[in-house]
């Protein structure tokens, strides 16, 4: 088969798309979903492979700055748009491109690339390891109640037009993003990702609704939400669709669940993008009433193992020798010391005898805090050659809070 990989023109856009629409099912999205990604895609960083005039190929990257343990903000690739047409399976189109595209991340500088994955099995054999979750939550909240804290009646809540109080929740969403690791300090023009509601999404949903919370005069916290109409013969049985949440203070977040928890003619409240450690489940009344499920989220790949390494801090001291395996990246091959702490950190290659054998995939995966060291190493996955180093290891990776990703791309 001959191809040709090449970078995305602004003429073959129409053609790149429409291949990526026919691999994820051939239902083409509503207008302005098109428009947002049409405006947002990085021409220079997209890529096609074509056969003849046909695009069977595609991938893209988001120049994204990203939050790691310690507060930092980490320029990450944001892998996106990736699909091979399935008359094209088992070529090497796939292979091609992941390599280009992470030839072109280390070029560019960038430490990290990172993605969602709607298989997760297929990009392990490119050093991307699992790194966040997230937590679906669905409540019944006719038989769950709230516990709240001191000043949850001090908060004022009040409806608003998302698109006229956005610029205010962009700026509290930003000051949050450094206390979490995983989240994404969005770039201009991806405040439209948030207001994005179209009509062919909702499956008899209200409207994209808003209410925000105040204290003083000042914004304290947002959600963003819908509300699906149902009834049955004893009565009402809606669902209130929780899109996002954010505040500054347990209690404007507390308020703002409790006023979710008490919309009229609702029975339960759906939120399907939370982190795995979020204060709702130590407000709920009776979390077996809140029906959870949780699954992968954001999969990291370092690119360059010492600079993404020197990039966080470390909750304890660490001095470690990494051997780490990377066929994919083979300039990330071999030994690596890191020592750091919770004021920063260096890595640098090493001749001395390594303490632990990984793959670059599990250094992904253990990037965030999310992943302890100590459970893939009891996969299998991870070697202590030094006792005693696997628990300094796993203990200084950890994180405070589980990282979580607010959102796709």
């Amino acid at each position: 088969m001959t191809t040709d990989l090449r970078v995305l023109a602004e003429s073959e856009w129409a053609s790149w798309y429409g291949a990526l629409d026919l691999a994820f099912g051939g239902v083409p999205e509503a207008p302005q979903e098109q428009e947002l990604w049409h405006d947002l895609v990085e021409r220079d960083r997209s890529l096609g492979v074509w056969d003849g005039d046909a695009c069977i190929g595609t991938t893209s990257a988001f120049s994204f700055r990203l939050s790691v343990p310690g507060g930092a903000l980490v320029d990450a690739a944001g892998v996106t748009m990736v699909s091979v047409a399935a008359t094209h399976r088992r070529r090497g189109v796939l292979t091609s491109m992941m390599r280009r595209q992470l030839d072109d991340v280390r070029a560019k500088g960038e430490p990290l690339a990172v993605l969602t994955a709607s298989e997760p099995v297929i990009y392990g054999r490119f050093g991307y390891g699992a790194a966040t979750s997230q937590m679906q939550v669905t409540i019944d909240s006719t038989r769950v109640r709230l516990s709240v804290p001191a000043g949850t009646d001090d908060v004022r809540l009040r409806y608003a037009v998302p698109a006229d109080v956005h610029a205010a929740c962009e700026e509290l969403y930003a000051r949050r993003v450094v206390e979490r690791p995983g989240m994404l300090a969005r770039r201009p023009g991806w405040e439209r990702h948030g207001l994005l509601d179209p009509e062919s999404d909702r499956a008899g949903a209200s409207p994209l609704l808003c209410v925000v919370a105040e204290r003083a005069g000042e914004l304290v916290g947002y959600v963003r939400f819908a509300v699906k109409p149902d009834w049955e013969w004893q009565g009402p049985k809606g669902t209130v669709r929780v899109r996002d949440i954010e505040a500054l203070d347990p209690a404007a977040y507390a308020a703002l669940w409790r006023f979710l928890f008490d919309i009229d003619l609702t029975s339960s409240v759906v939120a399907r993008s939370r982190p795995v450690d979020d204060a709702l489940l130590q407000l709920v009344s009776d979390v077996r009433r809140c029906d959870i499920s949780v699954r992968d989220s954001l999969h990291v790949r370092l690119v360059e193992v010492g600079a993404a390494l020197e990039a966080r801090t470390y909750q304890a001291p660490l001095d470690v020798v990494f051997e780490v395996e990377d066929a994919f990246c083979p300039w990330n091959a071999g030994r690596w010391r890191l020592t750091g702490d919770a004021k920063g950190a260096s890595c640098a290659r090493t001749r001395d005898a390594a303490d632990l054998a990984l793959s670059v995939r599990e250094l992904g995966a253990a990037y965030l805090g999310g992943v302890s060291l100590t459970s893939l190493a009891g996969a299998g996955r991870v070697r202590e050659l030094r006792q005693g180093a696997l628990a300094e290891a796993s203990v200084a990776f950890g994180s405070d809070v589980a990282p979580w990703l607010p959102h796709g791309f």
